[in-house]
């Protein structure tokens, strides 16, 4: 499915194509499972255009709420005007704090 035709789509449309996409891929990667696929590479394609379609909707409701006026900012800068971690700062803190009790944990057991 091509952008193109996707955003010729109405968001209502869109949404239930993305949920007819999300049970075929379910119903494939369940019989992958239990037997060979006659087409394994449908999973790749079913996986790219759900990822087209939300990436579309997405975009037609950021279009519909750039025009509304006092729109509150979204996204990094949001986070950063607030001063709070994104999940990615707070996992990468997650890891630095376990390499470093690991390397504690090492170096104490090498004594």
């Amino acid at each position: 499915m091509r952008a193109e035709e996707i955003r010729e789509m109405s968001p209502v449309d869109i949404a239930a194509r993305v949920k007819e996409l999300e049970e075929e891929r379910f119903r494939l990667k369940f019989r992958s499972a239990t037997e060979p696929l006659e087409d394994p590479l449908r999973l790749r394609v079913i996986r790219k255009d759900i990822a087209r379609l939300n990436t579309v909707l997405r975009e037609q409701q950021m279009k519909g709420t750039a025009g509304a006026a006092g729109a509150a900012p979204a996204g990094k800068a949001a986070a950063k005007k607030t001063g709070t971690k994104t999940a990615a700062k707070k996992t990468t803190a997650k890891r630095a704090a376990k390499k470093s009790s690991a390397a504690k944990k090492r170096s104490s057991a090498a004594r």
